[in-house]
């Protein structure tokens, strides 16, 4: 079963001065049929910090991608949430062939059960969602899953 996501992305900026190749705006509009958000590049990188950039975006994908398939998986078993919060930090740096990349990303979801006795059961709900989230079986960097229960 394959599904098709589509989406476009439109440079906001002026044209390019070739004689100041650092001073070209780094901001574009990103649509989908879902809505519209600007984004940029991360300020060490001439772009604007207020703005979410590639790297958030990929750590955002990988912390929803997470929830929904722990909550699926997780309502499937009857074990009913009470919360679920995450937190994520992404490592970028250089590979040993010395191109930048995402080096590792790391996830810390907070999950309260409804029945506190479901808690034990967390180890097994993180491991099947990382192992089945469509967006960590699509990178070629660890992403490791360090939940908590209250």
């Amino acid at each position: 079963m394959e599904h098709k996501f589509e989406g476009t992305l439109r440079w906001l900026g002026t044209p390019l001065n070739p004689s100041d190749s650092a001073s070209y705006e780094r901001v574009t509009e990103v649509r989908f049929d879902t809505g519209t958000y600007h984004a940029s590049a991360a300020a060490s990188y001439g772009g604007d910090d207020a703005l979410p950039n590639p790297e958030t975006l990929m750590i955002a994908s990988l912390m929803q991608c997470h929830f929904l398939t722990f909550m699926a998986i997780a309502h499937k078993r009857g074990y009913a949430v009470r919360s679920y919060a995450d937190r994520a930090e992404g490592l970028l740096g250089a590979g040993d062939d010395k191109k930048m990349r995402m080096l590792s990303v790391q996830l810390h979801p907070e999950v309260q059960f409804v029945d506190p006795a479901h808690a034990e059961h967390l180890p097994m709900l993180h491991q099947r969602s990382h192992a089945n989230c469509f967006m960590a079986n699509s990178v070629n960097f660890p992403v490791t899953v360090a939940g908590a229960a209250h």
